[in-house]
């Protein structure tokens, strides 16, 4: 295994502070970009059912 235990995982020679943030934020930005790209999808299916039923 390449670290020793835990800690050291976490800690990573001191870096771990600023690898982890960076790993946290990427997955933060990750699930933002999902809930907003579901939203959109969302929004544009209900703009088409109201068109659809508008043109009916």
């Amino acid at each position: 295994m390449y670290f020793e235990s835990l800690d050291a995982l976490l800690n990573m020679a001191g870096h771990g502070p600023y690898v982890w943030s960076c790993y946290g934020l990427f997955v933060a930005l990750l699930g933002i970009n999902i809930w907003h790209a579901r939203s959109q999808n969302l929004k544009a299916l209900k703009q088409a059912k109201a068109l659809v039923r508008r043109n009916q």
